[in-house]
């Protein structure tokens, strides 16, 4: 079972994404809570994945992040937020976020989403803009991370691919036909040659550095 706990001001979003995820034979909600009582829940219940607003009242978002990266393990974070230009979306990825969701995600992909996250995968809206990417990488085509990417070897960049993709490394195991080992040295390769801290900052890395734009290009021929 993947344990997941939800966080968010508003009651009634509470209450939909527990009724939406518990529908899932292989997902719990284990608690559903406002801000405030985020971290407390978060040590007493160690859910694997932890939906959490970014926008609250009574705390603010990106503090509860740092505070849930502290736990050991840290729970897999996706942040909820209403807007797809948010201001703090670039700053809660940098802080270590594997993703972020919009509030009126499709409710038939949430299942799917939490079993991406909880496998390694990377959450990006659909509808996540340039100035998300831009907000996050410092702009221009000399940035030392986009730079990294030239390290990196054939194999890795196609691995990389997958992992902006949203791809879990069971995902890209099977896509590679790989053994989910070898992705994982493949993706800890990755992160270590792009000096990047997790997954999310290597898919976009990989969007600015226009490894996906070539994909789709060549996809579209």
């Amino acid at each position: 079972m993947i344990r997941v706990l939800v966080v968010d001001d508003e009651a009634m979003i509470r209450t939909g994404f527990r009724h939406i995820l518990d529908t899932a034979d292989d997902i719990e909600v284990v608690a559903a809570v406002h801000g405030g009582q985020a971290v407390r829940t978060a040590r007493q219940a160690r859910p694997d994945v932890v939906l959490l607003d970014i926008r609250m009242p009574d705390v603010d978002g990106l503090t509860v992040l740092a505070e849930l990266r502290r736990m050991e393990p840290p729970p897999v974070v996706a942040m909820l937020t209403t807007f797809d230009m948010d201001e703090y979306v670039a700053a809660a990825l940098r802080s270590g976020a594997a993703g972020f969701l919009l509030k009126d995600t499709d409710p038939e992909q949430l299942p799917y989403l939490i079993r991406s996250l909880a496998d390694g995968g990377v959450v990006l809206s659909a509808k996540v803009t340039r100035t998300v990417v831009d907000g996050y990488l410092d702009a221009g085509p000399h940035n030392p991370a986009a730079l990294g990417v030239d390290r990196l070897t054939e194999r890795e960049r196609d691995v990389l691919v997958l992992v902006a993709e949203g791809l879990s490394n069971s995902g890209i195991a099977g896509r590679m036909h790989l053994s989910s080992a070898t992705v994982k040295d493949h993706v800890s390769a990755i992160l270590t040659k792009l000096k990047v801290g997790g997954r999310v900052q290597a898919a976009l890395l990989a969007e600015r550095a226009g490894l996906l734009r070539t994909v789709r290009g060549e996809e579209d021929g």
